[in-house]
């Protein structure tokens, strides 16, 4: 499998340096007293393993020659897409996951990118080793805005597969989630249960996405290490708030966002625009991380203000 995904190239593009930039916090919780320690979410015998890169492409000087997109087996039924800097900047991560009947893609890429031929390899190649003739693929969205969504028109025209709107009605009806964003949803893609949280804040629409089999809880833009934008500041609280309150009743193995900003340095990012970034953070957070991004909030009373803390920054919006 690792031979033909490395044939996956991208367009010629020319990557642009990477220069870390500190994050100054107007009201900074980081300098503040160390959070006490989170106690670990208990193990859990029914949390299928899965193993994470050490590192992401990310450019460089061989821009060229790297693919369009990075791809990860997390473990056999779920991989990990990571779009070159070289096509985009912004560098998003998709996640395709595999039940018996449906295959789920969160997310469809930025700008002018073919996210149609690495997943119809990565489909064609888990129907063959399941002994499948074809499955459904389900396209949904962290969220609707551009960076995630450009590979859509192309998606609409692959057969058999179906695309979530990307309006908040949309992914209500889709997923039957009745009272947004109090409600969650279940979405089963055969044998294999993900639930759907409404997590409004960054965009009207965004969702997380827990799955059950993994213990993979999927964030978008709301929950990352990079620059946590906030546009609407009371329902974002309140859906930090459910989220911590998720992981507090089902075991959480990593929580995963669809971009890094951050550098390996403490408190320090990558400015907007980077498409090279050679020491960037891991794309995991932890449970506790979560639970500090809740305490920040909780602290901010509804006044936020730009602050940063050790893996990330909240970063309200005019």
């Amino acid at each position: 499998m690792k031979r033909w995904l490395g044939r996956l190239k991208a367009a010629p593009t020319k990557a642009a340096p990477a220069t870390a930039v500190a994050l100054l916090a107007i009201a900074s919780l980081g300098a503040q007293a160390p959070a006490p320690a989170i106690p670990p979410q208990p193990a859990s015998a029914f949390v299928e393993p899965g193993v994470l890169p050490k590192s992401w492409m990310t450019g460089g000087p061989k821009c060229m020659e790297q693919p369009s997109f990075q791809v990860h087996e997390y473990n056999p039924n779920f991989f990990i897409l990571r779009q070159s800097g070289c096509i985009h900047y912004e560098k998003p991560f998709l996640y395709l996951i595999f039940g018996r009947k449906h295959a789920l893609l969160l997310d469809s890429g930025a700008g002018n990118v073919d996210v149609v031929t690495p997943v119809d390899t990565l489909i064609r190649a888990w129907a063959r080793a399941n002994g499948v003739a074809d499955i459904t693929l389900i396209v949904a969205h962290s969220h609707g805005h551009g960076d995630h969504v450009a590979g859509d028109s192309l998606l609409r025209l692959r057969p058999g597969t179906i695309v979530v709107g990307r309006d908040t009605t949309s992914v209500r009806t889709f997923f039957g989630i009745r009272n947004w964003p109090a409600d969650t949803a279940t979405f089963d893609l055969g044998g294999r249960v993900l639930d759907i949280l409404p997590i409004p804040g960054h965009q009207a629409a965004s969702i997380a996405v827990y799955d059950r089999r993994t213990g993979i809880l999927l964030t978008g833009d709301t929950f990352y290490p990079g620059r946590l934008y906030v546009r609407d500041t009371a329902d974002f609280a309140r859906s930090i708030e459910r989220l911590a309150q998720f992981s507090r009743s089902h075991p959480v193995s990593h929580l995963l966002g669809a971009h890094v900003e951050q550098t390996t340095t403490p408190f320090m990012d990558y400015p907007m625009g980077t498409k090279d970034q050679p020491e960037e953070h891991g794309l995991d957070l932890t449970r506790a991380q979560l639970l500090e991004l809740d305490s920040a909030v909780r602290a901010m009373r509804g006044r936020f203000t730009r602050t940063a803390l050790r893996d990330l920054t909240i970063w309200p919006m005019p």
